[in-house]
């Protein structure tokens, strides 16, 4: 599995492996520290009770690195997915809002404002964001609202979700996703 470039750019992924690496060192050390014991009290090291206690907590050392490499990689992968799935779902409110736009036959500015609108951002703010008066923004409002046949802003986001829902998207292989 490739790694992505924004998955390993997240700051906590290298904590931990910096933690991973920090413990396999340890545990390097910890065996080494057992290995030159055994070989220097011979086979009765073998059942000397600290030789085994540190020989388990070495192996369980070791055994807990290599299950927390096993669970980091599972993680970056699962994150990977969900970024992919992100995007493909952004791409694709991007691709609906387009076709109900030339549906609608909204100007450029129309779109620009309903898009603004879907976004969540008031009437006020889509006014400074383009530099227009409020008032300018409610007429282009009232002209996507008849033009799209909904009575508000609501039922205008709901339009396009209900179409992603309804809709099937495809995986990054070009199929139908599950």
């Amino acid at each position: 599995m490739m790694l992505g470039a924004k998955v390993l750019k997240t700051p906590e992924i290298w904590q931990v492996v910096a933690l991973i690496v920090l413990q396999a060192l340890c545990g390097v050390i910890f065996i080494g520290d057992v290995a030159s014991d055994l070989i220097r009290q011979g086979v009765s090291g073998l059942t000397d009770a600290a030789n085994l206690s540190e020989l388990a907590a070495s192996m369980g050392l070791i055994l807990g690195l290599m299950f927390e490499t096993f669970v980091l990689w599972r993680l970056i992968g699962r994150q990977k997915r969900m970024q992919h799935s992100l995007s493909v779902a952004s791409g694709a409110l991007g691709d609906v809002m387009e076709g109900y736009f030339r549906t609608w036959v909204l100007t450029p500015t129309e779109a620009d404002v309903a898009t603004f609108t879907i976004k969540g951002y008031s009437i006020t703010e889509i006014a400074k964001l383009r530099g227009s008066a409020e008032g300018t923004i409610k007429t282009h409002l009232n002209a996507i609202y008849r033009k799209s046949g909904v009575t508000g802003r609501a039922q205008l986001v709901s339009v396009l979700i209900e179409d992603l829902l309804r809709g099937t998207l495809l995986g990054s292989d070009g199929q139908k996703a599950a």
